[in-house]
């Protein structure tokens, strides 16, 4: 028989808490053997009394308790450090979920093939009930968004259902930092950067309203662009990479022309350039250890690495000076000779930080 160990975050679910632990029970029926640890978060309704008395009357219940609200990544935390079972899964104190795909999910982790298990709403080739257009699409955008700096073909990485073996999930549980919805994209880049090998299966999913008790918002949709920026960005492959350096660069470029061409008429020539030239470093210095190399120094002392950093915008600076020297020399005109300028140290820009500065 199998050891599954359910973690059930719970604020003021006290309308389908009790359902919800019945339709988990049908699972008994199927040779797995049950713990279901309830994490109230706090609930400010009579939800943890009907917790507690859930737990008088399933031994395979077991209730935790938060003092103050911390948010669904946080009461998921506390679970999965105290999970026993040999699978740990992701449980809804609701009824949108149905437990019993948990029996699907189940499959690959016996088999040997998964680490890790995404139940998906996505692939659903039965019938189902219609789900909310724009929050359909939110979903799929941030599974989308995911995806690129993950490098997994998830389908629906913001769904409740997702099952570890338990030395996995005790692995990566200390590390999470997010104490709200944000630990979907975290978890989902911690798991890709684990190498976790990743299955996925259809499940069911019968969504219920925000009159009904829905809690999540426009709010953590944007939360979740930032976590998966910030959880995914300096793991993300080569081409992701690129393209966040062109952004970043593109942004400090911006810098660098608009500092460019207000000063040109008040300082000298070589004044401005350099004026320009360090305004914009500092710009793409701060968005690079921000988005893609988080201070993922090769060297051990920071203000080596800043030293080290300095010295590649020297040589850069004495570049882009020479550059844009030479074409407004040949008669270019100065904005579009900064331009080119820019545009050919690009390259010596992310070489230099990918090599030489960062891991």
């Amino acid at each position: 028989m199998e050891n599954l160990s359910l973690i059930i975050p719970c604020y003021n679910e006290e309308n389908t808490l009790e359902q919800c632990i019945q339709r988990i029970m049908e699972l008994k029926n199927h040779n797995i053997n049950l713990e279901l640890i309830i994490v109230d978060d706090c609930s400010k309704d009579n939800s943890l009394n009907i917790a507690y008395n859930l737990e008088k009357r399933y031994p395979e219940v077991k209730v935790l308790k938060h003092e103050v609200n911390m948010g669904k990544g946080a009461a998921l935390r506390t679970g999965f450090l105290s999970a026993t079972g040999d699978y740990v899964g992701v449980q809804d104190a609701d009824v949108e979920y149905n437990p019993i795909d948990y029996l699907k999910l189940l499959e690959p982790l016996k088999n040997g093939v998964a680490d890790v298990v995404y139940g998906s709403r996505y692939l659903q080739p039965e019938t189902r009930r219609i789900l909310y257009f724009w929050h359909t699409c939110m979903n799929k955008f941030l599974t989308f968004f995911s995806n690129m700096f993950t490098d997994l073909g998830i389908t629906d990485m913001e769904t409740c259902y997702k099952l570890f073996k338990k030395d996995v999930i005790q692995k990566l549980a200390p590390q999470f930092k997010e104490n709200r919805f944000g630990f979907e994209p975290e978890i989902t880049a911690l798991i890709s950067e684990n190498k976790c090998r990743v299955y996925e299966c259809a499940i069911s999913y019968n969504p219920r309203s925000y009159e009904e008790g829905k809690k999540i918002g426009w709010l953590d949709g944007l939360r979740a662009i930032y976590c998966i920026l910030h959880y995914g960005a300096y793991r993300a492959p080569l081409p992701m990479h690129i393209l966040l350096y062109f952004i970043i660069n593109s942004l400090s470029a911006l810098t660098n022309i608009i500092t460019f061409s207000v000063l040109i008429n008040y300082c000298e020539f070589l004044y401005t350039i350099i004026i320009a030239l360090a305004l914009a470093a500092l710009c793409n210095y701060l968005l690079c250890i921000i988005l893609i190399f988080k201070h993922l120094s090769r060297w051990w002392k920071g203000y080596i690495e800043l030293l080290v950093y300095i010295a590649c915008v020297a040589v850069v600076c004495l570049l882009d000076i020479l550059f844009t020297s030479f074409f407004i020399n040949c008669g270019v005109n100065n904005i579009i000779a900064k331009s080119i300028s820019i545009g050919l140290c690009f390259c010596f820009n992310y070489l230099f930080r990918r090599f030489i500065v960062f891991k």
